[in-house]
């Protein structure tokens, strides 16, 4: 009787814990599904406290989950998803910014993706990359066999299809351009699932990473319709892109099961950064507190210093390793933890240099928070060329949160960041600061390391280079409508030269897919019926007189024939590196850079 009562409430414990012995007994490979959301905050699902907005199926998956309540990623979108594929804090990966260069992703790193394909998986991208859309940054360059994504951050911006608008798109697939019929997530997500039940003998690694719910917020009405006219939405068309994408989850769920693939399955959900439109702040467009909308009670939302710019949820559900029923997990973890605790959940053999800024969260999961407790994580948003020491920083552990290294809060008390209590604790921030100082010294040697594309190398020749990854001081015109515009600014690219040879470089103010000479005003792009898709902008016309570039200290010049599409220049290039410059001379004696340039080895 003794060893029955022992054993059934050894039974009530490990339920209580929320897991279960794995029912597997073989020794087959976990599939692994990883779902990104873009700008989808912590407050902006109903499990988590929003009783506004209905995801059904995110709630579900919640329920037989490890939830994670306190994992924290960077502010915004680029930095996160290099810190999520490589377990390595974003600063050391390059990538700090989501323009201007520095949101591609160094060569030397190592992502998930180049792991699990070393380790006999079969791995597939569908979305969202932006890390870098030359090479050698590319997603086929960075261990994905199967690519289907959208260019830049975003659709809409300079690297994306010329007036994609998320439905009926035009998107790379393995680096060839195809049109698509459907909207964006829609797409993602059923070949998404034609990939994973490819080869069901075969263990894969699904990278599903939605643009969704980035800006611009295009949806069908019925997605957006039930969110309208509700004074407590602060933006339906935003919310109706979460149910769509909610909607979808479901579907691949059920396809899953479907395929019998569900229960040897990792699923990984979560988001890149706080909350875009989920929540409106007063005071600092980003930092300020919420006055409409849920945030889940923290202050600022996506690219905020604050908790709300960058505490995010994370589920993850794998019934073959008993990880089927809802637990809240509190300890402090992060987004580069992910990948080290998938080489572990998944037994994956890295190479004996492989070293991560994260740690496996599998003893969590267990329930063994040893090395959690004092265990300090820091976040930031540099958005600038080189990193700057606490800037827009937040160094956090436990529940206290050091800002910029002047601010101290402590979230057990002031989960809204209201009160800074520096003051009253001189010895903690002077430890937060020797420890940050250490950090810093660490990593700021990588912050020479530079992201160069490589041009006339037979991966990719000839090379179509955006304005995006201008470097400049000031934002470079990353987003369509500022071509539209004729956003007058300038920057030069960092590339690498392959191989010594002639090269012609194309020199445009359209992309090569409009076929637009360099003088003519783009058309209209139309609204679509039934969306919230609004006709676009009359794309302005400009006099261009005069096309000149620098490279390799060369200045070449050529007068402008208006009607053509671009001016080229064949110039004798070194192998080595690179700064190339551009510019378009106006009748009025003006310079812009030219947004869209092509680079081919031709010998």
């Amino acid at each position: 009787m003794k060893n029955l009562i022992l054993f059934i409430l050894s039974i009530i414990m490990l339920t209580s814990c929320g897991f279960t012995a794995p029912a597997k007994t073989d020794d087959s490979k976990p599939n692994v599904l990883l779902v990104i959301v873009d700008d989808q905050g912590y407050g902006d699902i109903a499990s988590l406290g929003n009783s506004h907005i209905q995801t059904p199926n995110i709630d579900q998956l919640h329920s037989i989950s490890a939830r994670f309540t306190d994992y924290h990623v960077s502010p915004t979108c680029a930095p996160t998803r290099a810190a999520l594929l490589t377990g390595h804090h974003s600063n050391r990966t390059g990538v700090w910014h989501t323009v201007n260069g520095r949101s591609l992703i160094l060569e030397r790193e190592t992502t998930m993706a180049q792991i699990f394909k070393d380790n006999g998986y079969r791995t597939g991208i569908f979305g969202k990359w932006h890390l870098g859309d030359n090479y050698p940054f590319r997603p086929q360059d960075k261990g994905f066999d199967e690519v289907l994504v959208h260019g830049g951050g975003g659709i809409e911006q300079t690297m994306d299809y010329w007036d994609n608008d998320l439905f009926d798109d035009t998107y790379l697939h393995n680096g060839t351009l195809k049109k698509y019929e459907g909207y964006c997530t829609d797409i993602w997500f059923s070949n998404a699932q034609e990939f994973i039940g490819g080869k069901k003998e075969e263990p894969f690694f699904c990278y599903l990473s939605t643009n969704a719910a980035h800006s611009p917020y295009f949806v069908e009405d019925k997605y957006s319709d039930p969110y309208k006219d509700n004074e407590n939405v602060h933006h339906a068309p935003f919310f109706g892109m979460l149910a769509n994408i909610d909607e979808n989850l479901g579907k691949m769920v059920e396809y899953l099961k479907s395929i019998e693939l569900m229960d040897n399955t990792i699923i990984i959900f979560t988001t890149d950064n706080g909350t875009a439109q989920g929540a409106k702040v007063e005071g600092h467009r980003l930092d300020g507190f919420v006055i409409k909308g849920n945030n889940a009670g923290m202050r600022g939302i996506k690219a905020s210093k604050y908790e709300g710019g960058h505490r995010v949820p994370l589920f993850i559900h794998w019934k073959d390793g008993g990880i089927n029923v809802g637990k809240d997990i509190n300890e402090l973890t992060a987004h580069y933890d992910v990948l080290p605790t998938l080489v572990e959940l998944c037994g994956l053999k890295t190479k004996p240099a492989t070293k991560f800024d994260g740690k496996s969260l599998k003893p969590l999961i267990e329930g063994n928070a040893d090395g959690f407790t004092d265990r300090i994580v820091i976040t930031n948003s540099q958005r600038v060329e080189v990193p700057e020491p606490w800037r827009r920083t937040s160094l956090m552990q436990g529940k206290w949160r050091l800002i910029d290294g002047i601010e101290l809060y402590d979230l057990s008390s002031d989960p809204e960041q209201r009160t800074n209590i520096a003051d009253q604790y001189p010895e903690k921030v002077k430890a937060f600061k020797t420890y940050y100082d250490q950090w810093w010294e660490e990593i700021s040697p990588s912050y020479e390391d530079q992201p160069y594309i490589i041009v006339g190398h037979e991966a990719e020749n000839p090379s179509k280079l955006y304005c995006h990854d201008w470097h400049t001081e000031s934002v470079s015109p990353w987003h369509q409508r500022h071509i539209r515009q004729g956003y007058k600014d300038n920057g030069y690219w960092q590339l690498k030269i392959a191989e010594s040879g002639t090269y012609h470089i194309k020199l445009r103010r359209w992309p090569e897919e409009t076929h637009l000479a360099l003088t003519a005003e783009a058309p209209i792009r139309p609204a679509i019926p039934g969306t919230s898709v609004s006709a676009s902008k009359k794309g302005k016309a400009l006099a261009i007189q005069e096309a000149k570039l620098n490279i390799q200290g060369q200045d070449l010049s050529k007068k402008v024939d208006p009607d053509a599409e671009y001016v080229e220049f064949s110039i004798e290039l070194v192998k080595g590196s690179a700064n190339l410059k551009t510019w378009f001379v106006l009748a009025d004696q003006e310079e812009i850079g030219a947004y869209f340039v092509n680079v081919e080895k031709v010998d």
